[in-house]
C-alpha cells in the first residue's frame, strides 16, 4: 500500500509527502519527501491515523527529508507518543545534511533520535532547563533558524533587488557591483531594510510612482556621490 500526504502549505516547492507501505509482517515503512517545516507533524499524524490495525512496528527513512526547523521536534514527538500509544518500537534512520545538523545541536542521536526499545519508542531526550548545554544549543538552534529564514527572505526579495541594481546601473552608468554598494549603504544610512529601499526605488521609476521616504533619498543621494567622488 502506497500513499502519501501534502502539507497545505501552497506554493512550497518542497512540501512535506510521505509514501507508507506495509509489508506481510505488519512492518510499517515511511518515507518522508521535503522539509519538516510548520504543519509536518499534522501531516504526519495523519498518515499515522491511516496506517492498519495489524502494524507491530514503525521504520521511517528519512533520506528524503532536506530541510529541518524548529518545527521537526514537534514531527519527532509525534513518532514517540504513536509508539507509546501503540506500544510498538519506532525507528528513525538515514538522516542527513541539514536535518542530521539539527538532531546533533539539539543533543539527540543522529542514528535513531527516539532511541527505540522492544516496548516502544521513549521520548525525545530534553536535557534539564540549567543545563549550560542544553542553554547553548538551544542558542546555537535559534541563531540556526534566523539565518536559515533570513536566506528565505533574502531569496524572495531577490527580484525586486534586482530590478533596483538595473535602476542604478541604468541611471548613473555603474556596474552591478557598485549598485549593490549603493542599496547597502543606502539601507544602512536610513536604517531602512534592504529590500524595502529597492521597492521604493523601483515603485519611484512608474509613472505615477510615489517617491522614496525623505530619509531613502537622502541616504541614496549620499550613496552615489561615494562612488562618483
Amino acid at each position: 500500500m502506497i500513499s502519501a500526504a501534502h502539507t497545505s502549505l501552497a506554493g512550497r516547492l518542497d512540501a512535506l509527502v510521505i509514501e507508507s507501505h506495509v509489508d506481510a509482517g505488519g512492518r510499517a515503512v515511511l518515507a518522508p519527501r521535503g522539509e519538516l517545516v510548520h504543519g509536518s507533524a499534522n501531516v504526519l499524524a495523519k498518515t499515522l491515523a491511516g496506517l492498519p490495525a495489524s502494524t507491530s512496528r514503525l521504520e521511517l527513512d528519512m533520506t528524503g527529508v532536506i530541510f529541518m526547523d524548529t518545527a521537526g521536534l514537534q514531527f519527532l514527538e509525534t513518532l514517540g507518543t504513536y509508539g507509546r500509544r501503540q506500544e510498538m518500537p519506532v525507528t528513525t534512520v538515514n538522516w542527513q545534511g541539514q536535518p542530521r545538523r539539527i538532531l546533533e545541536l539539539v543533543g539527540l542521536d543522529t542514528t535513531d533520535p527516539l532511541r527505540s526499545t522492544a516496548h516502544g519508542s521513549t521520548p525525545v531526550p530534553r536535557p534539564p532547563a540549567s543545563s549550560a548545554v542544553a542553554l547553548e544549543r538551544a542558542e546555537q538552534l535559534r541563531l540556526l533558524q534566523e539565518e536559515v529564514d533570513q536566506l528565505r527572505q533574502a531569496i524572495t526579495s531577490r527580484p525586486v533587488i534586482d530590478q533596483a541594481r538595473g535602476i542604478l546601473m541604468a541611471t548613473h552608468a555603474i556596474t552591478s557591483d557598485e549598485a549593490w554598494t549603493v542599496l547597502r549603504e543606502a539601507s544602512q544610512l536610513s536604517n531602512t531594510k534592504l529590500r524595502t529601499v529597492a521597492a521604493s526605488l523601483t515603485a519611484s521609476t512608474g509613472s505615477d510612482g510615489p517617491q522614496p521616504p525623505a530619509e531613502v533619498r537622502t541616504a541614496l543621494r549620499t550613496a552615489i556621490a561615494r562612488r562618483d567622488s
